[in-house]
C-alpha cells in the first residue's frame, strides 16, 4: 500500500512509519478516528519521536483536539535522541523511554471495559496530524468527541 491510497485507519496497518498524508486524508483519518473513540472506554497512545520535546508536542495537540486534560508529565525527563512515550487516559499516567530503531508517529489504542469490537490500534499517524486540528467542543455542544 502507497501513502495515496489510504482512505481509512486500517489501510495504515503494516506501516513502520507514519506516511505523510495530504491535507484531506488527514481530515478523513482524524474524523474517523474520533468516531471510533467515543465508542471505546478509554485509550492510550503511543508516541514514537526523534525526542522527547517532540513527543510531548505531539500529545499536547491531541490532547486539545479530543479534549483531554492534560496527563501529567512531572517526571519526563528530556531526551534528544528517539523516544517511546506512551498516554494513559484512564490513569493519566505518562512515561517515556529512549528507544532506538523505531519508526515515527502515533499509535492509538482504544480499549474497553467489556469485550468490544471497538476496542483497537490505529497508526501509525503523523506526529503533527492534530496541531492544525480545531480543539474539541465542550461536551455541552454534543458532539460526543470529548466522551472518551
Amino acid at each position: 500500500m502507497t501513502a495515496a491510497s489510504i482512505q481509512r485507519l486500517d489501510d495504515l496497518r503494516g506501516f513502520r512509519s507514519a506516511p505523510s498524508l495530504t491535507p484531506e486524508q488527514r481530515e478523513r483519518l482524524r474524523a474517523e478516528l474520533r468516531q471510533r473513540l467515543v465508542a471505546c472506554d478509554w485509550c492510550t497512545i503511543g508516541i514514537m519521536a526523534p525526542s522527547s520535546a517532540a513527543a510531548l508536542e505531539a500529545l499536547r495537540s491531541f490532547e486539545r483536539a479530543l479534549g483531554w486534560p492534560p496527563l501529567e508529565a512531572d517526571s519526563l525527563e528530556a531526551s534528544n535522541g528517539p523516544v517511546f512515550l506512551k498516554g494513559h487516559q484512564r490513569n493519566a499516567s505518562l512515561r517515556a523511554r529512549e528507544e532506538a530503531g523505531l519508526g515515527e508517529g502515533l499509535l492509538i489504542t482504544g480499549h474497553s471495559d467489556v469485550a468490544s469490537p471497538a476496542a483497537d490500534t490505529w497508526g501509525p499517524l503523523p506526529l503533527d496530524l492534530f496541531a492544525d486540528a480545531p480543539p474539541a467542543s465542550s461536551p455541552e455542544e454534543g458532539d460526543g468527541t470529548t466522551a472518551l
